[in-house]
């Protein structure tokens, strides 16, 4: 929890007022965004990034498992994120377990979209071996090590550089097994397949503190916050997921606006991740 003065609140609220917030950022601005990959050596995938202060890592893991039966088409994919303690005295039991929920979830709806897959930003699709026998079930981790504002961003930014960075090793299915026997597979210790992240979005949070809404909130900026809505847009500018927390309404001509406002801000933001993303994996490779 955020502790300010009264007069604080108030130069917060009145530099957004301004478009000049406390750290000379205008309104639509990110901070300053680091990418690095491959920091988890026993993962498929995995990458780190800071976003300011606020320090998360994502890493992806690939098994071979069963499509369910109502999508046997597509494999499954399943978001867990853990909030460190370390990272903020409010993490610390319920608290932490709370917001680990409600990111994980949150991250499951920009996403993957529906229930159904509609809209999912990652292509459940590209995970089948077998129709209906054999799929690819990718268990994503983030863990929140230091917190200043924007995780649901960040994180979102950590699990695309992740799945960037992610190999999925190439399957052999043996040829003979009838429709109702479990097809023998081998899996390639050596070839592997680079995951596809051309469609999968980045996610911009816009919070609403005083009449003007803002990217990149910082704990502080979030502390004097009514609401804020995260829109999960893709490369092409469609939107892949939406969530909104924060107890105040938001009238429907309002999200139209938001709408514009995030797409014009993620094209910025994929640009910018494209560049960390692939400055990073240049210097995995030299190491």
């Amino acid at each position: 929890m955020v502790g300010l003065s009264e007069g604080e609140k108030e130069f917060i609220k009145g530099g957004i007022a301004q478009d000049l917030r406390s750290d000379g950022r205008k309104r639509y601005t990110y901070r300053p965004i680091y990418v690095e990959t491959g920091v988890i050596p026993q993962a498929n995938g995995s990458a780190r990034v800071r976003l300011g202060a606020t320090d998360v890592i994502a890493s992806v893991k690939a098994e071979l498992g069963k499509p369910s039966a109502l999508q046997p088409d597509k494999g499954k994919v399943a978001i867990f994120i853990d909030c460190s303690p370390t990272a903020e005295p409010t993490f610390e039991g319920r608290g932490g377990e709370e917001l680990s929920a409600e990111l994980s979830g949150a991250l499951q709806r920009c996403l993957l979209g529906s229930k159904s897959g509609a809209g999912a930003g990652i292509d459940l699709s590209s995970l089948i071996v077998v129709e209906g026998k054999v799929c690819w079930d990718l268990y994503i981790d983030g863990l929140v090590i230091s917190s200043d504002g924007n995780l649901l961003d960040a994180l979102g930014a950590a699990i695309k550089a992740a799945l960037s960075n992610t190999g999925i090793p190439s399957v052999h299915v043996a040829a003979g097994a009838s429709n109702d026997e479990q097809p023998e597979v081998d899996i390639s210790d050596e070839e592997f397949l680079q995951f596809d992240t051309s469609g999968v979005p980045v996610i911009v949070t816009l919070t609403k503190v005083g009449k003007h809404y803002i990217v990149d909130a910082t704990s502080e900026e979030e502390s004097q916050m009514s609401s804020a809505v995260s829109i999960s847009i893709n490369r092409q500018g469609h939107i892949c997921g939406m969530t909104k927390r924060g107890g105040s309404g938001i009238d429907p001509s309002v999200i139209l606006d938001m709408i514009s406002v995030a797409n014009f801000v993620s094209r910025q933001l994929i640009e910018k991740l494209d560049s960390e993303i692939s400055a990073a994996e240049a210097n995995e490779e030299e190491s």
